[in-house]
């Protein structure tokens, strides 16, 4: 059992297995088998517009079906061989199913991502495709620096297609969560 991060090898794969006997504080995600070291704690408007979203979601699903989790909650995506361990911001499970002791074992149905300045990159690249080739249904990307929502819907072929950017004045409407809808003055009001 390894209890301090500086014990990991980074230049090896590791399993879900091995992510689950960790017990050191610093948050991790494993992408394919490889470890990445998540940012520092999230900055109090990252957290204020986390929470927004999520208490929008929460509260719409009270009486449905779906689950909505914040991180950190451990959605595991095994595909290509590798294990693949992430903590998104906000995620909805309506396939309840995939719902373990430990968190979620497939894709969610929908994922959002708020962006910070350390996390753009993997986001907006990294994540994308993973989300895009393990099916998610809908992935949100939240720009606190623009205050701008991006959506993107996965089609029939697999790939994602974006929608108009949100902005001010707007409403985003999920199409995964059918009837919800989350003004997007009110996910970025100070």
């Amino acid at each position: 059992m390894i209890t301090e991060f500086k014990d990991l090898d980074l230049s090896k794969q590791y399993t879900y297995a091995d992510y689950l006997s960790w017990r050191f504080k610093e948050r991790v995600e494993l992408f394919r088998g490889w470890v990445k070291k998540m940012s520092p704690a999230p900055n109090r408007r990252h957290q204020e517009i986390t929470n927004r979203i999520n208490v929008g979601v929460f509260n719409y699903l009270a009486e449905k079906k779906c689950k909505a989790y914040t991180a950190p909650f451990d959605v595991l995506l095994s595909r290509k061989g590798a294990d693949t361990v992430v903590q998104p911001d906000v995620c909805v499970i309506c396939d309840l199913s995939k719902l373990t002791d430990q968190g979620c074992t497939g894709a969610p149905e929908l994922i959002v991502e708020v962006l910070s300045p350390g996390n753009s990159s993997r986001e907006k690249k990294d994540k994308f495709d993973l989300y895009q080739e393990n099916g998610v249904l809908e992935y949100w990307l939240v720009s606190p620096m623009e205050e701008t929502v991006f959506v993107y819907d996965l089609n029939k072929a697999g790939r994602y297609l974006g929608r108009q950017p949100f902005v001010e004045g707007m409403q985003v409407e999920s199409k995964v969560i059918k009837g919800f809808v989350i003004e997007v003055d009110d996910i970025f009001r100070e």
